[in-house]
């Protein structure tokens, strides 16, 4: 364990009063040991002066595709593409550009085009390079030919969706090699994640599960504090090696553990395929117009019950209100626990049953930035009920954020930001009744850690600036915590980041 003296710091409110003046913070054993004025320091002891800066309880990201994300920098970007025709030229560009590399699109958002896609007009503009273009939302993709006949997928004319999608995805990397998820990318990724204050994450990847993570961990991966889920695919390995919830995967080291067994129930919005309780705005168009579950009541239900029984958490994923509504219930009845990710439209009244069964709401705020106008399109005055931050802590919903990262970046001033003013341009906040002030988002983004004190663990992120500062507005509030920089970042009081 290493030890560090901390000179100087100004603790963050977070859930108690904290000392007006700066403090010394004494680090042991992985914990906080002792606060106050002019501490002595212990032989041995390294000293940082932190001249002021503020310190708070370090980050968490509740929900991470860590592969996906690690991959993104190395795809061609589509989030700009306004049409089929605006993606298909630019794969035509990298295609003649790189004619022998298979091309992987990220980040189109298909649900503003106009018309469906076909592989046949990809086929056109590709030849026999392999193309996968997966959706912004990771709930489908589109892919030529080519692509499809080398994962072993049907030919046919349309995009692939959800659960068969899903499967393909685990087969990438016998297209592209895993030189994008190497440990040495994988280890820039968490880098990059420590200079913003994180010292945690969940991680939701379609991975090799426990053997891939204590490899990565050996090869200079072991940075942050990891939860890894699993998948249904996975299950049977994490039971047989009887791994609950919790459990270090590495014996004699808490940082890499056991996360929950992850269940997507349904789909999503932009592809038109998340459970409502009401068809989508445009259902005319639709095969399924209210969206569809991906499991019956009953196989959700074994999932949660395998998973309660053998001490697993349960993290269900659910965009649509009827999703969450079917989820909770399945909660209900088999006393599982856990959380309900995304929980993107809800009722009112699930959000109370919520509260009721102790279920936590893991939300990303940012994701209310890429789908305020399409959710006005396509669901209407129901998003009024869209990202209710305000309804799930005002009815005691405990409340943590994340990225949903490739879907959003992995950034956790960018969640926050977006969960105070909820709006990413010039207009009004959209449904500003649901935003959260500035103390609410860090309390959501810290993994229910309070102010830095005695007994504290020494996960610990020092800012250069007042995350908590008064702002004549949200904007303004959003603004300053978009500007916040982190100097410094410890987990179990290692120093994994330094800008002092």
């Amino acid at each position: 364990m290493h030890s560090l003296i901390l000179r100087d710091a100004r603790l963050v409110p977070v859930d108690s009063a904290a000392p007006t003046e700066p403090v010394d913070v004494l680090v042991e054993g992985g914990r906080v040991v002792e606060v106050g004025p002019t501490l002595h320091r212990p032989e041995g002891v390294e000293e940082v002066r932190a001249d002021g800066r503020w310190l708070i309880p370090g980050l968490w990201d509740q929900h991470v595709h860590l592969a996906q994300w690690t991959l993104t920098s190395g795809r061609l970007d589509l989030a700009a593409a306004r049409s089929p025709e605006d993606a298909l030229q630019e794969v035509r560009v990298r295609v003649a550009e790189y004619p022998d590399l298979p091309v992987i699109g990220w980040g189109h958002r298909s649900a503003g085009w106009e018309r469906e896609v076909t592989v046949s007009e990809l086929d056109a503009v590709s030849g026999e390079t392999p193309v996968v273009l997966i959706s912004g939302d990771g709930h489908h993709a589109w892919l030529n030919t080519v692509a499809l006949l080398h994962l072993a997928m049907p030919v046919r004319d349309s995009v692939v969706r959800e659960a068969e999608w899903f499967a393909a995805y685990s087969r990438l990397s016998s297209l592209v090699g895993n030189d994008g998820t190497s440990s040495e990318a994988y280890r820039r990724t968490l880098d990059h994640a420590a200079s913003m204050g994180v010292v945690g994450l969940v991680d939701f990847e379609f991975s090799g599960g426990v053997p891939e993570w204590q490899e990565k961990w050996a090869e200079g991966c072991d940075l942050l504090r990891i939860r890894m889920a699993t998948y249904a695919e996975g299950l049977d390995d994490v039971l047989g090696r009887g791994l609950r919830t919790g459990d270090p995967i590495i014996p004699g080291d808490d940082r890499l553990t056991m996360g929950p067994l992850k269940i997507i129930s349904d789909g999503s919005l932009n592809t038109r395929t998340a459970w409502c309780c009401e068809p989508y705005g445009d259902a005319y168009k639709l095969e399924y117009p209210s969206g569809q579950p991906n499991l019956s009541g009953a196989e959700l239900r074994e999932l949660l019950r395998i998973a309660h029984t053998s001490g697993l958490e349960v993290a269900t994923h659910a965009i649509g209100d009827a999703a969450v509504a079917e989820a909770l219930a399945s909660y209900a009845d088999t006393g599982a626990r856990g959380s309900i990710e995304h929980a993107q439209m809800v009722n009112r009244g699930d959000v109370k049953e919520m509260a009721r069964l102790g279920i936590r709401a893991s939300v990303q705020p940012a994701h209310l930035l890429d789908d305020r106008d399409l959710t006005e399109r396509i669901w209407g005055e129901r998003s009024a009920r869209c990202f209710a931050f305000r309804w799930m802590l005002d009815d005691g919903v405990e409340l943590v954020l994340g990225s949903d990262a490739p879907v959003s970046p992995l950034d956790p001033w960018l969640a926050m930001a977006a969960a105070v003013h909820r709006s990413g341009d010039e207009r009004e906040a959209w449904h500003g009744e649901h935003a959260l002030t500035p103390l609410e988002v860090l309390r959501a983004s810290v993994d229910g850690a309070g102010t830095v004190g005695v007994g504290s663990l020494a996960d610990l992120a020092l800012l250069d600036h007042a995350p908590l500062q008064a702002a004549d507005s949200p904007a303004d509030a959003a603004a300053h915590l978009r500007q916040v920089t982190v100097s410094g970042t410890w987990v179990a009081g290692r120093h994994v980041h330094s800008d002092l």
